[in-house]
């Protein structure tokens, strides 16, 4: 019997606390981690949310774009900070999903270490390219690589990003054989291609849309599944019948799986807000991105199979970081 009530009374006492956390929580400013440099999407994603926590919150979220390794050392940081819920990251399918596939030695496990706040918009990729380019559809630039392999250069924004995944399944599925350059980010990246010494760069719709407005590269596709309402005169590449190719990256907030449930349910509460804001929907629809709200089963779900789906595909097309 006084063995059942001690442990009574200690379930009583960790419930207590469980509840006076939440309570509390936070009480400090919170910092948001961004494993890119500023300037791309990840940053974008990052600012947004952080302006938006802070509201709800009371507390500062303060972004901290902490660059390295394509996205593997600030996801790592994450990873191996407290998990007491100040320090988030910007997780997304290039750092979650993709990473997974083509690093053995990833020295964090992203099914594991973290756990996913909430999504909140998906982009989809434009495939641009310098503007001097000899081709100028997607189908030319196939059939010219087809018959002159490794001739064509494509850029990322670092090993492992979407970019770089996008472009090298793309290129397998097409037939082709390019050239990676990698980059520490979307615009340094950018600099190369407009300046003509990088042909290609399949980078998010979001960043691409005004430099092609603007006339600095050229849009030949996308990998939306129908055409992408900011860009309506580029065809998809599906549409273009060089390969069965979709994709669209997800965004959203996951923070160390042993953060303690109370902080996550809230954090999960807050995360639903912000993606449900008129503001934040408008803003990414007219960027071209597709806001998501997805539960935190369905949420849960997505990011799962992703990681089995992508691993597979990554595989086939003997894709490594």
């Amino acid at each position: 019997m006084k063995a059942v009530s001690a442990i009574s009374g200690l379930v009583g006492f960790l419930l207590s606390a469980s509840i006076g956390l939440a309570q509390t929580y936070p009480d400090r400013p919170l910092r948001l981690v961004v494993p890119q440099p500023a300037g791309g999407g990840y940053d974008l994603v990052g600012r947004v949310a952080a302006d938006k926590l802070s509201q709800l919150l009371g507390q500062s979220v303060v972004v901290e774009n902490k660059t390295g390794a394509g996205t593997r050392a600030g996801t790592d940081f994450v990873a191996k900070a407290p998990a007491d819920g100040y320090t988030l990251l910007v997780g997304a399918s290039p750092n979650i999903v993709f990473n997974p596939a083509l690093y053995k030695d990833l020295p964090h496990n992203t099914q594991k270490d973290f756990t996913p706040v909430g999504l909140f918009v998906a982009f989809t990729y434009t495939l641009v390219t310098r503007n001097d380019l000899p081709q100028k559809t997607l189908k030319d630039l196939v059939a010219f690589a087809r018959t002159n392999p490794d001739k064509i250069t494509y850029a990322s924004g670092g090993l492992g990003t979407g970019q770089h995944i996008a472009m090298a399944v793309l290129s397998h599925l097409a037939g082709i054989k390019t050239v990676h350059v990698p980059y520490r980010g979307a615009q340094a990246a950018y600099q190369d291609v407009i300046a003509g010494r990088v042909d290609l760069f399949f980078d998010n719709v979001t960043t691409a849309r005004p430099l092609v407005d603007g006339g600095q590269v050229r849009a030949i596709a996308t990998s939306a599944s129908k055409r992408v309402p900011v860009h309506p005169e580029v065809p998809t590449v599906k549409e273009t019948g060089v390969a069965d190719f979709t994709l669209e990256t997800w965004f959203g907030i996951f923070v160390h799986s042993g953060t303690p449930k109370p902080i996550v349910d809230r954090l999960r509460v807050e995360m639903a807000k912000v993606a449900a804001m008129p503001d934040v929907i408008e803003r990414f629809a007219k960027m071209g991105a597709t806001p998501i709200n997805p539960s935190v089963a369905d949420t849960e779900k997505l990011v799962n199979d992703d990681i089995i789906l992508w691993k597979k595909l990554l595989i086939d097309a003997g894709v490594e970081g």
